[in-house]
């Protein structure tokens, strides 16, 4: 192995441990329920889940766990508290 990829590969290591480096825009996944797979997408402060709760609350269980695994990496955020 090169040195200049070793040295790119312990960079990406110090970048891991510092997810507030991370700002995520928008981005889109499947989340796999219990009873049925949702389409989740997030963009410009603005969360969406194709699960029927989220259509008439505005929010879920699948964006409220997003929320938490993405802690500090969304903007406008507020943390979830029970």
């Amino acid at each position: 192995m090169d040195s200049s990829l070793v040295r790119k590969i312990e960079k990406a290591k110090d970048y891991a441990l510092q997810p507030e480096r991370i700002k995520f825009a928008q981005c889109k996944a499947t989340f796999k329920g219990n009873n049925d797979d949702h389409e989740i997408s997030y963009e410009a402060g603005t969360w969406r889940c194709s699960c029927h709760y989220f259509s008439g609350h505005n929010t879920c269980s699948h964006i409220m766990a997003m929320q938490i695994i993405l802690e500090g990496m969304v903007t406008g955020e507020r943390p979830i508290t029970a």
